[in-house]
């Protein structure tokens, strides 16, 4: 789901929860080592979201907060905060070339520059594979 959430919406905060789950305590964050990811370059996007991001200028970034039951793509667009939130469920992610990770949700998709250098992000990216995985095999999808 494709929102924006550049306003304070309760409607919308609870959308979000109900597909996500609530945000990390500090002390899971903690123990996490964080749920952010570092800035992230966008090379690429479905069609809604490249919509919204050639409306300015600028140069086109996002970034990944972790959730309990899922992941929020954040990116901006004028002023506007957009939010592309995917649950573990629906998330796809996958690395194209050597430099690049595409994460896919239904019909949208977001392509990000990964150089192979940065460890931070390929850190992050393996944190996000793990933490699917686990609730994949807790709600018993995982098939033998």
């Amino acid at each position: 789901m494709l929102l924006n959430v550049s306003y304070n919406d309760p409607k919308i905060k609870e959308q979000i929860e109900q597909e996500v789950g609530k945000p990390y305590t500090l002390k899971e964050r903690l123990k996490l080592k964080g749920v952010g990811s570092p800035k992230l370059l966008i090379t690429s996007t479905s069609i809604e979201i490249h919509n919204l991001l050639i409306l300015d200028k600028y140069i086109n970034t996002c970034n990944i907060e972790l959730r309990p039951n899922g992941i929020i793509v954040r990116f901006r667009s004028l002023l506007e905060t957009f939010a592309l939130v995917i649950p573990y469920y629906k998330l796809s992610l996958y690395k194209g070339r050597s430099d690049e990770y595409s994460i896919f949700k239904d019909q949208y998709f977001i392509k990000i520059k990964a150089e192979p250098t940065n460890n931070q992000l390929n850190k992050f990216i393996k944190k996000i594979t793990q933490k699917k995985a686990d609730i994949s095999s807790f709600n018993g999808d995982i098939y033998s």
